[in-house]
């Protein structure tokens, strides 16, 4: 009785993040600007898609939400600061309660290379998933 309902349950979660081999709209040369806040990824539409919106970017090991800007998706990868905050070390038990907790890198959903981004979509209400190689940096 356990089983079947497991079974369809780890059906159901492979599933949702199945990649489409092929998409209804088209897009032009994906690329990527770096600065020093951080990296800004540009999605140029081919075609305007009807009940199509890009939602999410997953690439290099970061999620970014997709904005419309002129009939191109971009992703702003915000770089984090590097520069630590200030933590009080003590044997006193009290004396370290102010302390933040490390934050821990977000592992994504995909495993990509350096030059590979996985685009979320939403068609007709449905969530879908596409992977974009060679993504260029000018």
């Amino acid at each position: 009785m356990l089983m079947p309902l497991l079974t369809l349950s780890f059906s159901q979660c492979s599933s949702t993040k199945k990649l489409q081999n092929d998409v209804s709209f088209a897009i032009g040369d994906v690329y990527y600007e770096q600065n020093n806040s951080g990296k800004t990824v540009f999605i140029p539409l081919k075609s305007n898609p009807k009940n199509i919106v890009l939602d999410s970017i997953y690439f290099q090991g970061k999620k970014a939400k997709l904005v419309l800007e002129k009939e191109t998706y971009v992703g702003r990868f915000i770089k984090e600061s590097v520069e630590k905050p200030d933590m009080i070390m003590s044997n006193e038990p009290y004396a370290e309660y102010g302390n933040k907790a490390p934050k821990l890198p977000k592992k994504t959903k995909f495993d990509l290379k350096e030059d590979e981004c996985i685009i979320s979509y939403k068609e007709n209400l449905a969530s879908k998933y596409f992977k974009i190689r060679a993504v260029k940096k000018p």
